[in-house]
């Protein structure tokens, strides 16, 4: 009998389910992560948290900052680790121009969304967004509670 390890299905790692909320995302990229080798690891075992993170820009640079990944005891133990260090985006020149313009001549903020696996590697989906103000978020919970309840009310009637 062959016993095959059972592999998960999803490569999503962490997301961001308060960033829909919050902006009006527009734009979507996917960007590379330069990480460690003791936070690969902590991800793979999934002790990560982007809930609070967003992506700046410095000197023609894009950093995660707010992210939060564990160290995990076993994999950290000779390494000092900082947990949430800013970690370098790895993107390339036309997109950085790209963004760059956005943020700073129109006013966008760069939200990450999700972290997930492609083929080995951690990749991040980040989105331009700018944020909603509070009349805004009440529409947005008033049209997803209408598409709700009209698929209830199409169910039923079929």
């Amino acid at each position: 009998m062959n016993k095959k390890k059972s592999k998960n299905t999803t490569n999503t790692i962490a997301l961001n389910k308060k960033a829909r909320h919050q902006y009006n995302l527009e734009d979507k990229l996917e960007c590379g992560m330069a990480l460690q080798g003791w936070e690969v690891k902590s991800i793979r075992s999934g002790k990560i948290n982007i809930s609070e993170s967003y992506v700046t820009i410095e000197k023609g640079e894009a950093f995660l900052i707010g992210s939060t990944i564990q160290p995990l005891n076993q994999a950290s133990s000779h390494v000092v680790c900082d947990s949430t260090r800013k970690r370098k985006l790895l993107l390339k020149q036309r997109e950085l121009d790209k963004l760059i313009g956005s943020v700073e001549r129109q006013g966008y903020s760069l939200i990450a969304t999700a972290m997930y696996w492609k083929a080995n590697w951690v990749k991040l989906e980040i989105y331009l967004g700018k944020g909603k103000h509070e009349h805004d978020k009440r529409d947005s919970v008033k049209d997803r509670d209408w598409a709700r309840d009209k698929e209830r009310m199409m169910k039923h009637k079929v």
